[in-house]
């Protein structure tokens, strides 16, 4: 099945351009309106000026489409909850159907694969939840990882996740988990997590050329390049954890499961937070958004 490409996507690609893939579950899913719908703009555009082209994915009556108009990002951002969340699982489902729904990073690192495009940018990636050894709540993202060819610029995993147990899950499937321009597994909010990591890269020269290698020696799967939040926009993790800890006792106490979980726990922190939460979310996307142009300039260099 191919790839609906936009115009712009179409002739980056046919020009050899550096193409960036983004997700549209943090636009319905993840932010509330306005504010989501200005996210994605400002995403689009720092992609643009630091030389690649925006490919936003997401299923539309049941096609794949990498590159969104301005009126599907309206869409997206104003129906918000209202658009079905698609991961791979639920891919054949909406396309059978027809139907339309916003991308996971899984399902966007799937769909970017086919289409051709190496990296994707989003704020940060799912992972093991907290208690998954009695719900065995355990995001597709990870599985992904070890299934499709894309380095994925994230600020770390969700700090709302068990950050320990999805590294481990990660070194298991043989997934680089790159700390850029740090040695340690940033935690969304905050630049620190505690978690060390083995690998580091400090330029979009240094991803790219690991981006190379990997898949030139048939090793399959995604890079984790993990890029701390900006200084300035962080909430220290000892701010942060008492409101996750009470955001996760809201979810158990309203029975909220599945993959409702993150999008109650992302906006239940954002109301204890008054906002300070948004505000370093939007921050860190965006920065994310900066350094995967960078790497997919560096990367369509090198090929």
């Amino acid at each position: 099945m191919k790839v609906k490409l936009s115009g712009a996507v179409t002739k980056a690609m046919q020009a050899g351009k550096p193409v960036v893939a983004l997700e549209s579950t943090i636009i319905a899913h993840g932010m509330p309106f306005p504010q989501n719908l200005e996210m994605a703009r400002k995403v689009e555009q720092v992609i643009t000026d630091h030389g690649a082209v925006p490919a936003t994915i997401a299923v539309i009556n049941g096609e794949l489409c990498a590159g969104l108009e301005d009126a599907d990002l309206q869409h997206f951002a104003k129906s918000g909850p209202g658009i079905m969340k698609v991961s791979t699982r639920d891919l054949p489902y909406v396309v059978a159907r027809k139907l339309s729904g916003a991308t996971t990073v899984a399902s966007t690192m799937r769909i970017a694969a086919m289409a051709g495009i190496a990296v994707f940018a989003t704020g940060g990636m799912g992972g093991v939840h907290r208690g998954a050894e009695r719900s065995f709540d355990i995001s597709a993202d990870l599985i992904e990882f070890a299934q499709s060819d894309v380095a994925v610029v994230t600020a770390g995993a969700k700090a709302i996740l068990d950050l320990a147990l999805t590294l481990e899950v990660l070194e298991t499937q043989g997934v680089p988990v790159v700390g850029f321009g740090t040695d340690e597994f940033p935690a969304f909010y905050s630049r620190a997590s505690g978690q060390k990591l083995t690998l580091r890269a400090d330029t979009a020269g240094d991803v790219a050329a690991m981006m190379k290698a990997k898949w030139a020696m048939g090793l399959k799967g995604g890079i984790v390049v993990a890029n701390p939040i900006p200084a300035e926009a962080e909430i220290p993790a000892a701010q942060i954890e008492p409101h996750v800890i009470a955001a996760l006792k809201d979810a158990e106490a309203q029975g909220i499961k599945g993959k409702d979980v993150t999008p109650f726990l992302l906006k239940r922190i954002t109301e204890i937070t008054a906002g300070k939460s948004l505000q370093a979310n939007i921050a860190l996307v965006l920065n994310n958004a900066k350094v995967a142009a960078e790497i997919a300039v560096a990367h369509k260099a090198m090929k």
